[in-house]
Order: structure tokens, then C-alpha cells, then sequence
């Protein structure tokens, strides 16, 4: 298993473009960046050039404007934000790109950093199977841009609790009938048990019916998106699953330590790096 830690999430009392070096001052080499389009293209490029400098990389990052897939009226402005976003990702030597079924508008309470914001609205009134329609429509000819490049996308199901105004793709199963239906060797599954727990649950049945279609597992706990063992979730079942399954891929540490973030690694550590089937004193 690989770590890879979340930017936007760590060190949030330092300047983005100073953290690279104290995640690599952890051990963790490959970071998540949030919504690429927000920050800037010169801040990207200051943060590349510190991941550089550094000696880690950007692992992901996703394009916050780039139009809902589920809305046809959008598919122009999704597929040039794609060309874009791809273009930008080599440039950065970004490796993956997330996807999701709508635009997020960022929500901006710093007072409550886990809640994310507004669902674009759609430009008309739609029924569900005909958003869902346009979805695979659009994921398809993005996937043609894609595969002209290195990149890996990974689809990604967003909660309901705290997304507001309504997102197509909001559980697992939905979006590894996406991943399926598309079917193409650069398109694969971020499993996200943050989202998942807070839409509907069952992490550990989705891990296994799933498997194979995720290279990338996310944990941040409920309710407050904290280091696991701050919330609800069983990051020890999680883990002991996912070792029984075999993944070797990639662990996100998409949450806010609660404490200082060498602890809450430690904690991770020492649920996911031991084989959690074997007993402890």
C-alpha cells in the first residue's frame, strides 16, 4: 500500500507551497491536490515545482469548473475543461485525474471545512435514467481524450449529506456501474468510505463486491472527516479487509488530523501497515 496525502487537508497553518516538504518529512512522497482550477495555474506550477524540489510528487488533483456530465447542455465546456485538465496534469506529472457525475461549487464556512458546497444547477429538469444517459454519454468522450494521454481517471461517488442540490453519482454501486459500463483500461473507481458511510454505508460488502474496479481507497472518518479512529467508521474491519482482499494500491488520507499530523499517521500506520488478521499484545 501506498499513502498519499491530501495537500488542501495537512499543515493547513503553512503556505501550500510549503508543505510538500513536511509531507516528505513524514515518509508520504505522492499528494492529492484539490479543484487545480481555483488555485491557479501559477500557484499549480509553484506547487509542482516544490513537489519537485522536494522529492515527492502530485498524485491527483480534479478540475472544480469543468461542468456536470449528467447535464448534455454542458458537454462543450467538459470536454474542453478535460483537454485542459489533461494538458496541465503532464505538465505537473500528475498522475490521476478524478471524476464525478456534477460540478461542486466549493462551499467557503472555513468553520466547517468537511461540508464541500452546491451542486451546479442543471441547466434544465431532467428524470434520472436521462441524466444518467447523458453521464455515460459524456464519460466516454472524455475517456477518448484520456486514453491520448497517461493519465488514470478515477471515478469518484460524492455524499448527499453534505452536497447539496443533488448528485447523480452518490454510492458505490453507482459509480462501479459507471466504471463497468465504460469498460475502458484507464477508467477505475476511488473508493471513498468517508462518502460511501455518510450515503449509505456497507463499506466492507462494497470492498469486496467492487474489488478490482478501485485502485484507490479514501479514509477519512464520520462524522467530522477526522484520521480514522476519530469517528463512527471501523478503520481495524477496513483495514483487515482489505488485507484479506489483497490491495496493494493506493490509501488517501483525505481528512483533517485532529491532532498534529504525525500522530494521526502513526494511527493510520499502525491500523494498514500490520497484517490486522494477526493478533496484537
Amino acid at each position: 500500500m501506498i499513502f498519499t496525502g491530501y495537500a488542501d487537508f495537512w499543515f493547513r497553518n503553512m503556505p501550500l507551497v510549503e508543505r510538500p516538504a513536511r509531507f516528505v518529512a513524514l515518509g508520504i512522497r505522492h499528494l492529492d491536490v484539490w479543484a487545480w482550477r481555483s488555485k491557479g495555474v501559477v500557484l499549480m506550477d509553484e506547487l509542482a515545482a516544490a513537489c519537485r524540489e522536494a522529492g515527492c510528487t502530485i498524485n491527483s488533483t480534479f478540475d472544480d469548473a469543468g461542468g456536470s456530465l449528467t447535464d448534455a447542455a454542458d458537454l462543450p465546456l467538459c470536454l474542453d475543461a478535460w483537454a485542459e485538465s489533461l494538458e496541465r496534469a503532464q505538465q505537473w506529472g500528475v498522475a490521476h485525474l478524478f471524476m464525478f457525475s456534477e460540478q461542486v461549487e466549493p462551499f467557503s464556512d472555513s468553520s466547517h471545512p468537511h461540508i464541500q458546497g452546491w451542486v451546479k444547477r442543471p441547466s434544465r429538469d431532467e428524470p434520472l435514467q436521462k441524466r444518467y444517459a447523458n453521464l455515460l454519454d459524456a464519460a466516454a468522450r472524455v475517456m477518448e481524450l484520456v486514453e491520448k494521454t497517461p493519465i488514470v481517471v478515477w471515478f469518484e461517488a460524492l455524499n448527499t449529506f453534505h452536497l447539496h442540490g443533488g448528485i447523480t453519482v452518490s454510492t458505490h454501486e453507482l459509480a462501479a456501474d459507471v466504471v463497468r459500463r465504460i469498460a475502458h483500461p484507464q477508467l477505475r473507481m476511488a473508493f471513498d468510505c468517508y462518502h460511501q458511510q455518510r450515503t449509505a454505508g456497507n463499506l466492507i460488502q462494497g470492498l469486496r463486491d467492487y474489488y478490482g474496479l478501485y485502485d484507490s481507497v479514501h479514509i477519512g472518518d464520520v462524522p467530522t472527516r477526522g484520521e480514522p479512529g476519530s469517528g463512527e467508521i471501523n478503520f481495524h474491519a477496513i483495514a483487515r479487509a482489505l488485507h484479506e482482499l489483497g490491495f496493494d494500491g493506493k490509501i488517501g488520507l483525505e481528512f483533517y488530523p485532529t491532532s498534529d499530523e504525525a500522530s494521526a499517521l502513526a494511527r493510520v500506520r499502525a491500523l494498514f501497515e500490520p497484517d490486522p488478521r494477526r493478533p496484537t499484545c
